[in-house]
Formats: C-alpha cells, sequence, structure tokens
C-alpha cells in the first residue's frame, strides 16, 4: 500500500553531489540548531557500487595549495566556442578549492602528483590531485558522516519516479517506487536531483545521441543506474536544459583487461590504428587529457569500435610505474619485431610493417619534448602527426588493443550558480535542485579533472543554501508566503507496515 512521509528535503542520488548536499544540509541544520530532516533516495542496493562516483579514480584539476586552474574558464570557452555559462564556471572556479578542504577536514586524504612527463594543459604547476583510494573512499567518509545523524532516512532500492508539485508549480515532493513494488510520496519543500546523466538508458541515448550508441559499454557497472531519470522528472515540469545532448564523454580502455575502468591514456606516444592496420587520428594534436576524448569517440563513430596503440621500448621505460599505461590490470602485448607484434594483436603483420615504416620515414627533424607541444611531427601521410612524433624502432615493440567505453553524457537541466533548476525562460522553479552530471555544462569536448569536482561543488552549495533557508517565508506565484518548512507530520504516515525496512543512521 502507498504512504507519505514528509521531510524538509529528497536528496536523488547518493553520489558525489547526492552525498555532499545530504551532509552539507545536516551540518548546518544541527549548526543552526534547526531540525530540519532529509531523504536520501538511491536506486541501487545498500553496500553496492552504484553510480559513477564509486569507481572514479577522481582525478582532480588543483594545484599543491589544493587551488583550482585559474586557465579552466578560457579551456571552457575555447572548446564550447562560447557556449558554456562563464558565470557557472567563474563559480565552480571560486568553490572548487572549499570543497578540497572541507573533503580534508572530513578525513579524505589526497595524493599530490607532480606529472614528470605528461605535458599538462592545466595551469596547476605540472600538479594534478586525487584522493586515496579514489571517489569510493571519498563517498565512505562522506557515509560514515551521514550516518552520525538521526534527522536522516537512506532509502536504498528507491527509484525516484516523479516530482510532485501543488497549485502554484513549488516543489512539494517526489514519488518513488520501493522494491514492494508500490509507489510513494515522500513530501518535502525541497529536492535535490543528483542522479547522474543517461548513460545507462539505450532509448535517451539512441533519441539525444544517435545512431550504434548501443555498442558503447559503460565504464563501469554502477552506472547502468544513470537512466536519465533526474532529467526526465526535471523536464516534467518545465525545466530548461544545457549542454550538448548529443555530446557525451568517452575513453579508450583495455579489451582485455578484468577490471573496470580500464584506461589506457597514452595515444599521444605512439600511433593508433584500425583493424586495418590504418592510423586514423591526429595523436598529438594537442595535450593529452585535451584528446583522449575524441580519440575514444572517432573510435566509437568510424572504426567500428576496435584500435590499437602501437609503441617501442623508449617510451615504456619513460612511463614505467606510470598511470599513463598501467591504470589496466593487464600487461602490453610485447614483442621484438613490429610482425610479431601485430599477430599478438591479431593484425596483418605486413601492413602494421608498413605502417609503421611510413610513420617513421614522415617524421622531420625535430626534438623530441614530452614537456612541450614539440612540432615533431610527420608530412605527407593521409593523417599527419602535429606533435610528439618518435620515430617507433627501439625493440621492444609495445601495444594495447582497445576499444572506447561511455563515461558521463553532457545534456542536462540548466541550472544557476546557486544550484537552483532554472525554468525554460530561466526563472528558477521554487524548491528544486540539481547538481552533479545531470546539470548540463559541457558543449563538444569535455575539459577534464574537473567532473567530479563541479558534483561535490555545487551538492556543498544546494545542501548549504537549502538548510540556511529553512524556516524563512518564500514567496509563490500566487504572491503569498508559504513556510520553507512545510513538511507533513508522522501522524500523516498511512501504512507504516507497508514500507520495507529503511537504512536508518544511529546518532
Amino acid at each position: 500500500m502507498a504512504s507519505s512521509k514528509g521531510y524538509d528535503l529528497v536528496v536523488v542520488g547518493s553520489g558525489f553531489a547526492g552525498s555532499m548536499a545530504t551532509l552539507n544540509f545536516l551540518e548546518e541544520c544541527k549548526k543552526q540548531h534547526k531540525s530540519g530532516r532529509v531523504a536520501l533516495v538511491e536506486v541501487g542496493k545498500d553496500g553496492e557500487r552504484c553510480g559513477a562516483s564509486r569507481w572514479t579514480m577522481a582525478y582532480l584539476r588543483l594545484d599543491k595549495n589544493l587551488d583550482f586552474d585559474e586557465d579552466w574558464v578560457k579551456e571552457m570557452r575555447l572548446v564550447s566556442n562560447g557556449l558554456a555559462d562563464e558565470e557557472y564556471c567563474h563559480k565552480l572556479q571560486k568553490e572548487a578549492g572549499v570543497t578540497a578542504h572541507y573533503l580534508e577536514d572530513h578525513g579524505v586524504k589526497f595524493v599530490h602528483h607532480d606529472e614528470p612527463n605528461v605535458l599538462l594543459e592545466f595551469k596547476t604547476g605540472q600538479h594534478f590531485v586525487f584522493p586515496e583510494g579514489g571517489g569510493k573512499a571519498i563517498i565512505a567518509k562522506l557515509f560514515d558522516q551521514i550516518k552520525e545523524y538521526d534527522n536522516c532516512d537512506i532509502h536504498w532500492e528507491t527509484e525516484a519516479i516523479r516530482l510532485t508539485t501543488d497549485d502554484a508549480g513549488a516543489i512539494r515532493g517526489l514519488k518513488v517506487r520501493k522494491n514492494d513494488g508500490y509507489l510513494h510520496d515522500l513530501l518535502a519543500p525541497n529536492v535535490v536531483l543528483a542522479c547522474g546523466g543517461f548513460e545507462g538508458n539505450q532509448e535517451m541515448l539512441a533519441r539525444y545521441v544517435g545512431r550504434n550508441t548501443h555498442a558503447l559499454p559503460l565504464i563501469a557497472p554502477g552506472l547502468k543506474y544513470n537512466r536519465g531519470a533526474g532529467l526526465r522528472m526535471a523536464l516534467e515540469v518545465g525545466a530548461g536544459t544545457a549542454g550538448s545532448f548529443d555530446g557525451m564523454h568517452c575513453e579508450l580502455v583495455d579489451t582485455r583487461a578484468d577490471k573496470p575502468d580500464a584506461v589506457i591514456w597514452g595515444h599521444n606516444y605512439g600511433i593508433v590504428v584500425n583493424k586495418g592496420c590504418q592510423r586514423f587520428y591526429d595523436e598529438g594534436k594537442r595535450h593529452l587529457f585535451a584528446t583522449f576524448e575524441m580519440i575514444a569517440l572517432e573510435c566509437w563513430k568510424d572504426q567500428n569500435q576496435s584500435c590499437f596503440f602501437v609503441t617501442d621500448d623508449e617510451i615504456m621505460q619513460k612511463f614505467k610505474g606510470s598511470w599513463v599505461y598501467e591504470t589496466t590490470d593487464k600487461p602490453p602485448e610485447k614483442a621484438d619485431t613490429i610482425e610479431e607484434l601485430a599477430e599478438k594483436m591479431h593484425l596483418d603483420p605486413k601492413e602494421l610493417k608498413k605502417t609503421v615504416d611510413d610513420y617513421n620515414a614522415a617524421i622531420n627533424d625535430r626534438e623530441f619534448d614530452l614537456m612541450k607541444l614539440d612540432g615533431k611531427a610527420t608530412t605527407g601521410l593521409t593523417v599527419n602527426k602535429t606533435n610528439w612524433a618518435n620515430p617507433i624502432v627501439k625493440a621492444p615493440f609495445y601495444g594495447y588493443p582497445m576499444t572506447s567505453h561511455l563515461t558521463f553524457t553532457y545534456g542536462g537541466v540548466k541550472t544557476d550558480i546557486n544550484a537552483r533548476v532554472l525554468s525554460t525562460n530561466d526563472v528558477p522553479i521554487p524548491g528544486l535542485w540539481a547538481a552533479g552530471e545531470m546539470t548540463g555544462l559541457f558543449y563538444n569536448e569535455y575539459p577534464p579533472a574537473t567532473s567530479c569536482l563541479r558534483s561535490m561543488a555545487f551538492g556543498r552549495l544546494a545542501g548549504l543554501q537549502i538548510a540556511q533557508n529553512l524556516g524563512k517565508p518564500q514567496g509563490t506565484a500566487s504572491g503569498k508566503a508559504i513556510p520553507s518548512e512545510r513538511r507533513v507530520d508522522e501522524n500523516m504516515d498511512m501504512d507504516q507496515a507497508a514500507l520495507p525496512a529503511e537504512v536508518k543512521a544511529a546518532a
């Protein structure tokens, strides 16, 4: 039987954005001596690595002081052709470092990485940051603290179905389907949508991105839950959109790997060929992080989801022990000759040898320098390489068979710099908030090492502001004021026995 339960806030999604919104709401309520109650809704199972946040390594575009890349807004302007919301980008630039320090204060330990060989387009002093234990460790730390509050209910295996509104269009809660099959109402004047993009929804991928998206595997198992529920629900109540809906972030991974997210990062430092042993992309067009997405999309669109990286011992020795080629759990294919390497990767030995020989013969005599766009290039080839065209001559030779995996989608709801969802006419929808990858921002390309940061930063802002506004009057379309703490009394629960056991944290 259906039932109702009242809260001050409902958060949909338990990844970076949802966990940050929940914990910051709880902390701010405690700080201000408010009795705000929150429901955290997750379609996945308790203990499962649902969504994307629990799988990612969470590379962060931060310097040694945890300050954000000051040139990122320029990069966003460049790759989006001016379409990205620069006010939002500047807000992230301001909040990213604050968010990183917040995580440190809550027990997250960061690895500070000085990169000696990969030229970073980040203005961070050849530095980036990632958490010990990856994104899974961040979520674990946040959840440990969420569970200390007895004014938070965590609803596992609970699917968000639709938003509910009052006659004036203000949010009044969320309709959910729990694992008993019944619909239930979680009533609240505020809902934060933080449940990811639509990469786990084949129908939405086909509708927005186009043909053959069904051929794209997901980079991690938890992404199957990112089915576009937040986007669908927000559109139903009149939300505007942002980001390119035909855009998505993909990465090249090792086809032999047994682990998820087995990315082969270093396409720049050798050649990438298709099954016919032909190069199809300028591997040295720009920096590694600026091009690793685009070559993966090319592999999916025009190379039948199959390509192969080839390099020599000089390169592999430079990157020995590095994340560049050792994110996978498999060693590279290795051989004393190019022909033998081709056989190991099930390619035509003569064709691969010809491609490597033609490539080597077309390289200019400039100095090879990993720490700049060195202009060491080829000329006269069908597809020339612009930088880092080092000859592939020193045995043994190495290769990885690769395919493209889908990480996240670009298109999403439009929000302001306070994480409020905007209507199609750019007016905030009362009580509706959103953060993370279900909010649209990126166009054409994704300047990397920012998605995790923006998810956490805007989730944090949403939780803080909702708590701060609790108890303050909110205007409606009719001009009347309604209490922000509008909620249903416990006596309105119609049949608690029908509800499956909820995970309720003990204080």
